[in-house]
């Protein structure tokens, strides 16, 4: 997906709610702070998005422009009306959203996770690909690892805290292995 795709979905969702600003918080929400963001970060063709004002209204956009709509039928993307409890954010996650508004979305408000907000989203949920995910945020440098770790270190439940401060470690681990990979390819002698 690309930022003008995620445009074209706001403006949409806009138009069929008839709701004015609009919450996305799943992976593309990183075209928010970084429109032209590496492919790696790009590879889905979903946005989970909900009304900022009426999230009830999530069901209307999954079954307008959801998955095997005619809207995805005809554009090969789509979107995924989620609601607030969808994704696990840290505290003060509502201060950090990225905001964008423009000609593309009719002046829809689109506010996307910082993507620091977005990892820890990405490491609550654990599955290999949000792991994955979070590594190639790092390998981009579109975080801090110090300062995603000071961020999980704040989660005030310890379970969790300590489930994705575990899941962390094997996203550096996994980030050790394809440098120490890259170093070892052919054609590079040591």
């Amino acid at each position: 997906m690309n930022r003008q795709e995620l445009e074209h979905i706001v403006r949409a969702a806009a138009g069929i709610t008839g709701e004015n600003e609009f919450i996305i918080i799943g992976s593309q929400s990183i075209l928010g702070k970084f429109p032209d963001a590496p492919r790696t970060l790009r590879q889905s063709m979903e946005v989970d998005i909900y009304p900022k004002a009426r999230p009830e209204l999530a069901d209307l956009i999954s079954g307008s422009l959801g998955e095997y709509s005619t809207f995805h039928n005809t554009f090969k993307y789509y979107a995924d009306g989620v609601g607030p409890d969808t994704a696990t954010l840290p505290a003060g996650w509502e201060t950090r959203l990225i905001r964008f508004s423009n000609e593309n979305t009719h002046n829809a408000v689109a506010s996307c996770l910082d993507p620091l907000d977005l990892a820890y989203s990405k490491l609550a949920a654990g599955r290999e690909k949000d792991l994955d995910f979070v590594g190639e945020l790092c390998r981009h440098h579109l975080i801090k690892p110090s300062a995603l770790i000071a961020l999980l270190e704040q989660t005030q439940e310890e379970p969790l805290k300590k489930t994705m401060l575990e899941r962390w470690q094997v996203v550096r681990a996994k980030k050790v292995r394809m440098d120490a990979q890259a170093i070892k390819s052919p054609g590079i002698k040591l």
